[in-house]
C-alpha cells in the first residue's frame, strides 16, 4: 500500500481532472494566479444515438481523450509537468468505469513526479465552482447544488463543512429536463434544448403541478411533474411542445427558487450559490436574482462554462483540500456513491 506522504503547500500548481460520466475535463489551477488553462470534451454525440449514457463507451472514450487534453492545457498555460505541484481528480460519485479512468490516470502521474494526488468529491467541486469567479461569496452561505442526478440544499460554512438541508426525493431537476425534453421529443441531453423551446412557448396556457413547494421542509420531488406532463403531452399533443415546455420550465423554477430562499430563511443565510447543469437555466437565473435581491440576498452563480462538468472546479477544489493538508498514498478506490454531507475538513 505504500507509505503516506502529507503534504501542506501555499502556492501550489494543480491538475484536475475530471471523468465522472460523459465529459472529460482537465484543468491546471494556480493558488496565486488562478485558473491557467482548462480544456473539456463532450460525449454527447457519441451517447445521442442511444438516448442516455452508455457508461462502457463512456469510460472508452476517457481514456482516448485524458492524456491529449492533459497535454493541450500544459501548452495553452505554458506549464510542464514538472512544475506541478499536485493532482486532483474526481473521485466520485459517477460511473464506476469512467472514475476509474480520471483516477487511475492522476494516481499513476502523481507517483511519476512523486507528488500528491487527492481525490475530489464531484459535488464539492460544483459546489466551490463559483469561488473561482473575479467575485467569489464569502462562507457562510447557502448552496442549491442541480447537477445530472442530484438536486441538493447545502449550508456551506467553509471547504468541508457542509450541511445537507434538503434533497430530491426521486428524480432530480436536471432529470425532470431530460425527461421532460424526451416526452417531448427533443432528443438527449434535453434540458438545455427544452429551455430553449421554452422562450418561444407561453407559460400560462396550461398549469402544472409545483410539486413540495410547500411542505415545509426543504425536500424536492419532480417526479410528479414529469408524469404531469406526459399526462398533458397525450392530451395536447406535441404541437403543443412549447407551451407544455414553458409550463414546466416555469413549474420547475418555482420549485427550485421558492426552496432555496425558504432555505436561506430558515439559515439566516445573506448569500446563495447555485451550481451545477441546470445553473446555467436562463429564467432560474432571472428569476431567483430578481427575488432574492427583494429579501436582500445575493446569489452567486459559476461561469456558464463551468456549470456543466469540467476539470476547472475540480483542479480548484483539490487546491483548497491540499492548501489544508494533502494525504495520499499508492492505494486508491473510486466511490459511485458518496454522500457529500460525509465530506469533512481536513
Amino acid at each position: 500500500m505504500g507509505c503516506p506522504w502529507v503534504w501542506v503547500f501555499l502556492n501550489m500548481l494543480v491538475l484536475g481532472v475530471e471523468s465522472s460520466c460523459d465529459e472529460t475535463g482537465v484543468a491546471l489551477y494556480d493558488s496565486t494566479r488562478g485558473l491557467l488553462a482548462h480544456a473539456l470534451y463532450s460525449q454527447i454525440a457519441m451517447h445521442n444515438d442511444y438516448g442516455g449514457v452508455v457508461p462502457e463507451l463512456a469510460s472508452r472514450d476517457h481514456i482516448r481523450r485524458v492524456l491529449p487534453l492533459t497535454r493541450q492545457v500544459l501548452t495553452e498555460s505554458g506549464c510542464a509537468l514538472a512544475d506541478i505541484d499536485g493532482i486532483a481528480y474526481t473521485q466520485g460519485p459517477g460511473l464506476a468505469g469512467a472514475l476509474l479512468v480520471g483516477a487511475g490516470m492522476a494516481r499513476a502521474l502523481a507517483y511519476a513526479l512523486n507528488i500528491p494526488a487527492v481525490g475530489v468529491h464531484h459535488l464539492e467541486g460544483h459546489l466551490l465552482s463559483p469561488l473561482i469567479s473575479d467575485t467569489p461569496p464569502a462562507f457562510p452561505f447557502v448552496a442549491l447544488l442541480v447537477s445530472g442526478g442530484h438536486t441538493q440544499l447545502m449550508l456551506v460554512e467553509g471547504v468541508g463543512r457542509y450541511a445537507l438541508l434538503g434533497e430530491t426525493l426521486d428524480d432530480a431537476a436536471g432529470e425532470a429536463f431530460d425527461k421532460t425534453a424526451q416526452l417531448l421529443g427533443l432528443g438527449y441531453p434535453g434540458g438545455p434544448v427544452l429551455s430553449q423551446l421554452a422562450d418561444s412557448g407561453d407559460a400560462t396556457r396550461f398549469t402544472l403541478p409545483r410539486p413540495m413547494l410547500h411542505s415545509g421542509d426543504f425536500d424536492f420531488s419532480f417526479s410528479g411533474l414529469k408524469t404531469a406532463v406526459l399526462t398533458l403531452v397525450k392530451k395536447a399533443g406535441l404541437e403543443a411542445a412549447p407551451d407544455i415546455a414553458a409550463a414546466f420550465q416555469a413549474a420547475a423554477v418555482d420549485v427550485l427558487v421558492g426552496k432555496s430562499l425558504a432555505a436561506c430563511k430558515h439559515s439566516a443565510a445573506l448569500r446563495l450559490v447555485v451550481a451545477g447543469g441546470v445553473g446555467a437555466n436562463r429564467r432560474l437565473r432571472a428569476e431567483l436574482t430578481a427575488r432574492a435581491a427583494q429579501r436582500g440576498i445575493e446569489v452567486f452563480y459559476p461561469k456558464l462554462e463551468f456549470c456543466t462538468d469540467n476539470g476547472a472546479m475540480i483542479a480548484f477544489a483539490g487546491a483548497q483540500r491540499m492548501a489544508q493538508g494533502g494525504i495520499t498514498d499508492l492505494w486508491f478506490a473510486v466511490k459511485p456513491r458518496w454522500e457529500l454531507a460525509t465530506l469533512e475538513a481536513v
